[in-house]
């Protein structure tokens, strides 16, 4: 076959944004090595994955109704039309189901399809779930959030972390040399882009050929900085699925710009949580081993490293009134900053910023 399709499935959390934007930024040197990153047009991959992986699982949500209705098929006749190597990413792909799983491999037959499935251990890992699962605009707090994914109840963190389970049911039809798993290093490595290293050997690319760092990322939130959004959730009564506005406004301002950039007290597993953490941690490489599946990286880095013994746990479901108001005063001053500036432009924020003022009074 000539033309090698690799399909990054996730998981999140994992340096997924900035994997994809860094593949985004440096698409036309790879196209000139033989890479393809499918695009609609010149700078919109990350989008346009995001949309196919949506269409293809029959979801839609970070958008306007319908908008990634067609996505998955322009991605697959992109890939027909490339040649050498394809890439495509996108980590809500992790949790698919089976109907929806062999819809792609039957959509890219005819390629020779690569599964690649990043991993870090569970004690980085679920907190940092939870924290973007609030981002998204759930309310749920820590414990609950523990407690459900322990229990085993289905949820897509749930499904999409569980990486036995996502290899058994993307690769039940794949040798185990097709399926490539990525460990999130522990530590960044002498030149601080060691996970970047990994990527480009499961995807076969020379790291030479992508010379364009990103500034993206999708750092984790703060005890306080995660509880303030939680609470902003519930006033603003969402449902089950945010819409752009929250996306451009709330997830993309206020939580990526605004604050992950203070100075926040980490969300941290708690030390009971462990033995579990280990646990799974244990089955994974168990089961990595026995399967023969492509490693790139260290095992080791699915084990959790616990907390030295002196190091205070705080409890992200009870955090003083004290930090909170500190990071709400951050977001504050944005938010205003945001709405005067959309105003003196003639925008609609004006508009918005009243009649939810209107609600609030009414309530």
């Amino acid at each position: 076959m000539s033309r090698v399709v690799h399909l990054h499935i996730g998981a999140p959390k994992t340096g997924t944004t900035y994997l994809q934007d860094r593949l985004r930024i440096n698409a036309p040197s790879l196209a000139r090595h033989g890479v393809t990153i499918p695009a609609t047009r010149p700078g919109t991959s990350d989008m346009f994955h995001f949309r196919a992986a949506l269409d293809l699982l029959d979801q839609d949500w970070g958008g306007s109704p319908g908008h990634a209705k067609g996505a998955w098929d322009a991605m697959v006749r992109r890939v027909r039309r490339a040649e050498g190597n394809v890439v495509i990413s996108h980590e809500i792909l992790a949790g698919a189901k089976p109907d929806k799983i062999a819809k792609a491999m039957n959509d890219l037959a005819g390629n020779d399809v690569h599964i690649v499935y990043s991993a870090r251990d569970l004690a980085r890992q679920v907190p940092a779930a939870w924290q973007e699962s609030i981002k998204q605009g759930r309310k749920w707090g820590f414990n609950r959030f523990l407690n459900r994914y322990e229990g085993g109840k289905p949820f897509f963190f749930r499904q999409a972390l569980d990486l036995p389970e996502v290899l058994t049911a993307w690769g039940s039809k794949m040798s185990p040399d097709r399926i490539h798993v990525v460990t999130v290093p522990h530590d960044r490595g002498p030149d601080g882009d060691e996970l970047w290293q990994r990527f480009c050997r499961a995807f076969g690319i020379d790291p030479a050929w992508a010379p364009l760092d990103s500034e993206r990322d999708n750092r984790s939130l703060g005890i306080a900085e995660t509880s303030l959004l939680r609470k902003l959730n519930r006033r603003l009564e969402l449902g089950m699925h945010r819409d752009a506005t929250y996306d451009n406004l709330i997830r993309e301002i206020l939580a990526q710009e605004v604050l992950v950039a203070r100075d926040a007290i980490p969300v941290r597993l708690p030390p009971e949580r462990y033995d579990f953490a280990e646990e799974q941690g244990e089955r994974w490489i168990e089961w990595i081993k026995g399967s023969g599946v492509d490693v790139v990286g260290d095992l080791d880095d699915l084990r959790p490293r616990r907390p030295a013994e002196d190091e205070e746990w705080r409890n992200p479901d009870r955090v003083r009134a004290k930090l909170e108001l500190s990071a709400a005063l951050d977001a504050l001053t944005v938010m205003t900053k945001e709405a005067a500036e959309a105003g003196a432009k003639g925008g609609p924020m004006t508009k918005r910023v009243r009649t939810a003022a209107r609600r609030l009074r009414d309530r």
